[in-house]
């Protein structure tokens, strides 16, 4: 029986949530844009790099839970514009990056499928030892990291989202 994982899908479905709800009503010709209240550009993450970023850990998670990741892999592309490392670019002409509809289906897509894998994974898995050494200094374990990648870093780049739109002039969603 699985315990654990429906408690870390829980938190997944309100990033969901809360992601559809902010994502909602923005111009796709704004997805890559810096906000400018004022006139002044505020150099933070835009709902093309939130969207892109959270992207690239849908994968990890799946593989996490012994599931078929093959189609959320990133490409290369996708990793040399999101990973944690990227920097956050202005795109007023919609170059840098894919177009809205490709970078959110990309993400909540990845991230339905983590929830739906989530519900039914076994607890041993979360209690095993996280294979990457690097990040196992901060998550010993898969759990501890599945945890942080479905709530916290998730919540967290949903929350760049809110301000984004406050800063856009935008309604709260």
């Amino acid at each position: 029986m699985s315990t654990i994982g429906p408690m870390f899908a829980a938190s997944a479905n309100l990033g969901l949530a809360n992601a559809e709800r902010l994502l909602s009503g923005i111009a796709a010709s704004d997805f890559g844009r810096f906000a400018r209240p004022g006139g002044q550009a505020i150099v933070s993450n835009h709902p093309a790099f939130v969207c892109g970023h959270l992207s690239l850990y849908a994968s990890k998670v799946l593989h996490d839970l012994k599931q078929d990741a093959s189609a959320f892999e990133p490409s290369a592309a996708y990793q040399n514009l999101f990973s944690k490392n990227a920097t956050c670019a202005d795109d007023p002409d919609g170059t840098i990056y894919p177009g809205k509809d490709e970078l959110v289906e990309r993400f909540l897509s990845g991230y339905r499928a983590v929830s739906a894998a989530l519900m039914t994974a076994p607890d041993e898995l979360f209690t095993a030892q996280l294979p990457d050494e690097v990040m196992r200094a901060k998550f010993p374990t898969v759990g501890a990291a599945d945890c942080f990648y479905v709530g916290g870093h998730l919540l967290l780049h949903i929350g760049q989202l809110s301000a984004w739109r406050r800063a856009m002039g935008m309604a709260p969603a």
